[in-house]
């Protein structure tokens, strides 16, 4: 029996209920983004019970349904890798499925005119005349590989579920609630971590934050990105490079048409994935998402018949697909026990609690362009205990939160977190005392790479 709601005036309110503990584990993740992901599969290999909550019905978050397919750079512009652990091994895999497009590990750092000739072509993996790790993924290749990765390791999934709030008391988080076509229900766990991006749960928990955002910035934009398929890809680059300048007015005219004009070469030759950056609108409002879904498709449809009609090799072309979620490159950060900064990462400080080495995706490594190191303190809540955070909603200013949002960071922070989580729970420790070395430690032998670090 359904019970009637209360009405007060422009607001209701809704009756006391009990909600069923539908499970219990040790570790819950709440996202199954890239950081989601990575956090859940580490803290299972790390002998913690672990369940993931994933509000789609598929992993992978931007990297998959966000067809946000490149992986930006892992590797600094030497021969050497900075991001591996989980990232490269996911990576590995679609390799073996011939479903990623990435540089030999033998050709990074190359200048090679005849290697950048073929490289510059896919995104990344050319920076400043130097072959870098970067690697074109197919996303739906990419979902299958994640579900293995977390069968395998252990790890339970309640997809469909979206991960609603914290469990709170005392200033601990208990677990989480989430609403699912089963009805709203309720995990119970040792640690919780938040990989929802926007940071719904430590939100809902209490802990303070910072949503402002720069208009200015790329990161306060979404994105509605697709696929175009059925392209010939030769005849298309040709005419680019050929006629840069009749490219460049096409740009100009579709762009004053409201179009798209930023096409990134996918794993397939005959796909292109088109991305883009609207601004003005805001991630957690839910009118401007649907905004967003609406006018973003009438742009898509702007866009595919320009190209139709003026690019060569866009004549046979069709809409392959739509990413079936937004693109939101930012929106709450937290504000934990420490906030990395812009002059922090710029000045290449090294933390005694590094938990992840990020090579600058613009530049090669040089004294002015140093590696971006993440501190373990920036995944820890200061106000509420039992809860790490993972991915692009952990605490830093505007800019830090810009340039260590990509993929492979959030893989990076996401795979500490998980271990971080694990190891607390197994030596019994609150997660904000734990040994930072040994949580280093544990990365090494992952096959996390933390250059400079002493552990």
């Amino acid at each position: 029996m359904v019970k009637e709601l209360e009405f007060t005036g422009k607001t209701i309110r809704e009756p006391a209920r009990e909600v069923n503990v539908c499970q219990e584990a040790d570790v819950v993740v709440v996202g199954g983004g890239p950081a989601g992901i990575a956090a859940a599969v580490a803290a299972a290999r790390n002998s913690a019970s672990t369940i993931l909550v994933e509000r789609y019905g598929h992993l992978g978050g931007m990297a998959t349904g966000g067809l946000v397919m490149v992986i930006m750079p892992m590797s600094d512009g030497t021969k050497e890798q900075q991001i591996a652990g989980i990232c490269q091994e996911s990576i590995d895999r679609l390799d073996a499925m011939g479903a990623a497009v990435h540089p030999g590990k033998d050709d990074l750092g190359s200048s090679d005119s005849r290697l950048l000739s073929h490289w510059k072509r896919y995104a990344f993996c050319v920076v400043e005349g130097k072959i870098r790790m970067s690697a074109t993924v197919d996303p739906e290749a990419l979902k299958c590989v994640l579900n293995d990765m977390a069968a395998e390791a252990g790890v339970r999934l309640l997809l469909h579920s979206w991960g609603t709030s914290a469990i709170v008391n005392n200033n601990e988080v208990q677990g989480v609630t989430f609403e699912s076509k089963s009805g709203r229900q309720a995990i119970l766990g040792k640690i919780t971590i938040d990989a929802t991006g926007d940071g719904d749960i430590f939100a809902s928990a209490g802990a303070p934050f910072d949503s402002s955002i720069n208009p200015e910035m790329r990161s306060s934009r979404l994105a509605m990105t697709f696929r175009i398929g059925n392209i010939d890809n030769n005849k298309y680059i040709t005419f680019r490079e050929s006629e840069t300048q009749r490219y460049a007015g096409l740009m100009r005219e579709l762009e004053s048409l409201g179009g798209f004009t930023q096409y990134i070469r996918s794993s397939r030759e005959d796909v292109i994935w088109v991305n883009n950056a609207i601004p003005g609108l805001n991630p957690l409002n839910v009118a401007d998402l649907t905004w967003l879904e609406v006018n973003g498709r009438k742009r898509m449809l702007v866009t595919h018949r320009f190209l139709k009609k003026h690019v060569p090799g866009f004549e046979s072309s069709f809409i392959m697909d739509t990413a079936s979620q937004i693109g939101v490159r930012s929106s709450r950060r937290l504000i934990g026990e420490h906030v990395l900064t812009e002059k922090e990462i710029f000045s290449g400080i090294v933390f005694p609690d590094t938990i992840a080495v990020c090579p600058d995706f613009r530049h090669t490594i040089s004294p002015e362009h140093p590696h971006w190191h993440v501190p373990f303190r920036s995944l820890v809540p200061g106000l509420v205990a039992n809860l790490l955070v993972a991915g692009r909603c952990y605490s830093s200013d505007l800019v830090a939160n810009d340039l260590l949002a990509p993929v492979q960071f959030c893989m990076a922070m996401g795979q500490a977190a998980g271990t971080a989580a694990a190891l607390a729970i197994k030596n019994g420790v609150d997660i904000r005392n734990l040994d930072y070395r040994v949580l280093q430690d544990s990365l090494v032998s992952q096959g996390v790479p933390l250059p400079g670090i002493s552990v």
